[in-house]
């Protein structure tokens, strides 16, 4: 962040499943930025807690837990269908207990309309405010960035430079 400073306006970090958890969240907001990525396809997500409080104990925060064959029709953004697939997009705030605050949360199912077999992918943002598209449309520009390193890497032989460690490295970019 230091070295881009305001040269180029960051306010996403997208990265993949493996950094969907709490502690990547928490060094991204430290650095007044957001995260998106992906959680594992059967997170136990729960809906805001919204009964009434009844005056004893701590306040409940964590309401119904979402089945992911029934999501409420309530949260349904958008749904097409390509060949015989359907595809719902879903958009709801959640929380999940190994996160520390709520999360916007995107769920993509698809549906084989002549098997019926299901598929989701749960996306999410610490941006709450973040709209349905723009974060499905984030997410999808990582991969874009993945093809582009793995095409330099088979074009340009970038595979056979695989120094790590910081003499290799230097001796391969030496200072002039």
């Amino acid at each position: 962040m230091k070295l881009i400073g305001s040269t180029i306006p960051i306010t996403y970090i997208v990265l993949d499943g493996a950094f969907g958890h709490n502690n990547a969240l928490q060094m991204v907001r430290q650095c007044k930025l957001h995260i998106i990525s992906k959680l594992q396809y059967n997170s136990a997500l729960y809906f805001p807690y919204k009964g009434t409080y009844h005056g004893r104990g701590a306040r409940r925060k964590y309401g119904d837990k979402i089945d992911y064959n029934c999501i409420p029709s309530k949260y349904l953004k958008e749904t097409t269908t390509e060949k015989s697939v359907q595809i719902e997009i879903y958009q709801m705030a959640m929380l999940h207990k190994l996160f520390a605050k709520k999360l916007n949360v995107v769920i993509i199912v698809k549906t084989n309309l002549k098997t019926h077999a299901r598929k989701h992918v749960i996306l999410f943002s610490s941006n709450l405010n973040l709209a349905y598209d723009k974060l499905v449309d984030y997410y999808k520009l990582r991969f874009q960035i993945e093809f582009n390193f793995r095409d330099a890497k088979q074009y340009w032989g970038l595979e056979d430079f695989m120094n790590v460690k910081e003499v290799p490295v230097t001796k391969g970019f030496p200072n002039k």
